[in-house]
């Protein structure tokens, strides 16, 4: 009896470490090319053209393709043919208008899905055709889908009277609004601004010109959508909403979703990189070319690989910021941000610490495209367009106050690149030589500048006490208001008196809404890389007081909106890069903004992964990443090697127990 407990407790100890192995995936993945990252919060909505959250981006831009898609590697951002043969270029039609003709790719598949029974019984997949966009653009269009980006797409001729026209005939004809909605879109008749030529070729025709049109073609929002997937998937019969399952033509397809835990995506066997490597089309082989410094970084070590290089997309939820974090420095995740706690254990004189390099780790740095900035409400008499000279003074004495660098190292541990004017590194029109001279720290010429706008050392001559000034913000909490005190406080350095008014977010937006603020703080993450993205948030015709737009300083400029109107319709040239010069020069007089800084991107990831370069934008670039699956095996089995001893000296306990009631039983017997 004895021999044999003994013989048990052998194998028990034995089997334990094993059995308390905090590998939290199955043994099967060891040996996959699996790609393990995080979620906080599920996606609202996968449906493409409602989804424009990063987290619903993660997946809707790996399962649907695009007509065109960015070169990943080269700065400033190109766009190349996707699911299109070529990038199209505009011709300006015999009544003026301009057209773009997209022609398909012959043979593109979608995903296999039972939906496509819907048009033949047993079909699991079709070919995309030209029909598939123009459907994908009417649902933008229709207000029932409420699409975020119909303002863009207003440009499309007739797009808007689509969507009016579709509107009224629902209201009035409820057998018209029962029908299904491609049906119903095919009942009103074409649209003269998407005309299907033919099978595969699109043409649409916009009502002014818009190079930038482009760009959103380069966005889950346009790409093709199955009509047989939008009625199928209605949330009836055990079936999911559409909106909780895409059927796209991507590299890859959903295969679990579970909002709470857990969201994977594996290779999609259909995608025309899988299925015609023969095509190297664009996007489908790792790039040859990229920027400068990309080949002594290794960047270009996989050039020709046919993609995707992962087989498998692992999506977990980890709601807390801490524990997410401790899991990739175990190995269980194989990218990661940064957390604010551990930032200088990790990056050390703005690199990464020879602590990670040891590990194995790499840093990659971005600038994303994006600009934060506090705004002058110019529509408010004291520091707005009103005061003239007096008050484009008082802002340029405020703007040489602020030190951004400061501002960085203590409120985002310094990543961040000091803003010299509203575009970003990487787009057309930024000049790296280009200094503000209203953004550097100068009290003494502040102080003087004050002084001629009749406020000298801050005093209001009125009152005779320093000039009272509000800062709104919804901001609340006491570790956001430190943020913003440390502008309030270099302005009291010059002697003003700002008060920080701090309200919910809705509060905040309704003193917006009635320009009933004077100083805010706020930003802008590009939709697409391209100066008009940004300059559009300083042209008039968008004030938030007249139009409720994004020019949230009610900004008005007659030279600045005729430039603006000139170099939005230009091709990139010298003489738009001219233009967006001047307008430069405008702000940088004018100082609407006191332009913060562009938001920095940190990747952290390990060393088994390669071709790792952040993008910047909101696109996940998944496909062009590769694995080792040996190292990341043998690393996590280094980092995470079980502790046996307590296991033996549980063992050996409950040994040494039950021994006295062993004997004690074979004495009984006896």
């Amino acid at each position: 009896m004895i021999r044999v407990l003994l013989r048990a407790a052998l194998c028990a100890g034995l089997a334990l470490p094993i059995a308390c192995s905090n590998n939290p995936y199955p043994d099967s993945d060891r040996d996959a090319a699996v790609l393990y990252t995080t979620f906080r919060e599920a996606p609202r909505t996968l449906d493409p053209a409602v989804a424009y959250t990063t987290s619903s981006h993660a997946v809707t831009g790996n399962v649907y393709d695009t007509l065109l898609e960015y070169h990943y590697l080269k700065r400033p951002y190109t766009l190349i043919p996707s699911l299109a043969v070529a990038v199209p270029e505009g011709r300006v039609l015999e009544d003026g208008r301009v057209a773009y003709r997209f022609e398909l790719r012959r043979g593109l598949l979608y995903q296999d899905d039972p939906a496509f029974g819907l048009g033949e019984d047993g079909r699991l997949t079709r070919e995309i055709v030209a029909e598939d966009v123009a459907f994908q653009l009417k649902r933008i269009a229709d207000p029932a889908v409420n699409s975020p980006v119909i303002e863009p797409f207003r440009v499309l001729a007739g797009f808007a009277e689509f969507g009016e026209a579709l509107a009224a005939r629902r209201k009035d004809d409820a057998e018209f609004a029962a029908l299904p909605a491609h049906e119903q879109y095919a009942a009103l008749g074409p649209v003269d601004g998407l005309r299907v030529v033919d099978r595969h070729t699109l043409e649409i025709v916009l009502r002014e010109p818009s190079p930038q049109i482009l760009y959103w073609f380069a966005m889950p929002f346009t790409t093709p959508v199955a009509w047989e997937a939008v009625q199928y998937y209605d949330g009836k019969e055990g079936r999911p909403r559409f909106a909780d399952h895409p059927v796209g033509s991507g590299p890859y397809r959903l295969v679990h979703y579970n909002k709470q835990a857990r969201m994977s995506l594996e290779v999609n066997p259909n995608w025309h990189g899988v299925r015609h490597p023969e095509w190297k089309a664009p996007g489908t082989l790792f790039p040859s070319e990229g920027a400068p410094g990309d080949a002594e970084k290794g960047l270009l070590d996989a050039a020709g690989e046919p993609l995707p290089r992962i087989q498998r997309i692992e999506f977990l939820r980890e709601k807390e910021s801490i524990p997410r974090f401790n899991k990739f420095l175990q190995g269980y995740f194989d990218t990661s941000g940064i957390i604010k706690e551990s930032f200088d254990k990790v990056v050390v004189e703005d690199r990464l610490s020879p602590e990670m390099a040891a590990r194995g780790m790499k840093l990659e740095k971005s600038v994303e495209p994006s600009v934060f900035y506090i705004g002058f409400n110019m529509d408010d008499p004291t520091v707005g367009a009103e005061g003239g000279e007096r008050s484009r003074k008082l802002r340029q004495a405020m703007s040489l106050t602020v030190d951004v660098e400061e501002w960085l190292r203590r409120f985002t541990n310094g990543r961040g690149v000091p803003a010299q004017s509203p575009i970003p590194p990487g787009l057309f029109g930024y000049d790296p030589d280009y200094l503000n001279p209203f953004r550097k720290v100068d009290m003494e010429r502040a102080r003087a500048l004050l002084k001629e706008a009749g406020y000298a050392d801050g005093i209001d001559p009125e009152t005779g006490k320093p000039l009272h000034l509000t800062f709104d913000t919804y901001q609340t909490s006491p570790d956001q208001l430190l943020v913003i005190r440390f502008f309030v406080d270099a302005w009291r350095r010059l002697g003003l008196n700002v008060e920080l008014a701090p309200t919910n977010y809705n509060q905040f937006q309704e003193k917006v809404r009635n320009g009933a603020y004077q100083i805010y703080m706020w930003g802008w993450i590009a939709d697409f890389p391209d100066p008009e993205n940004f300059l559009f948030l300083l042209w008039s015709e968008l004030a938030r007081s007249n139009s409720g737009g994004p020019n949230t300083s009610n900004f008005s400029n007659a030279r600045f909106d005729e430039l603006y109107k000139a170099m939005k319709v230009r091709p990139n040239d010298a003489e738009r890069r001219a233009m967006v010069a001047e307008m430069r020069s405008i702000l940088e007089h004018e100082r609407p903004w006191i332009e913060l800084h562009h938001s920095e991107d940190y990747a952290l990831y390990h060393g088994w992964l390669d071709g790792v370069k952040p993008f910047g934008m909101s696109f996940p670039m998944v496909k062009y990443r590769g694995l080792d699956v040996a190292e990341r095996a043998a690393r996590r089995e280094a980092w995470n090697e079980p502790l046996v001893w307590p296991v033996w000296v549980l063992l050996v306990g409950l040994v040494a127990a039950a021994v006295p009631g062993v004997v004690t039983f074979y004495r009984e017997r006896q």
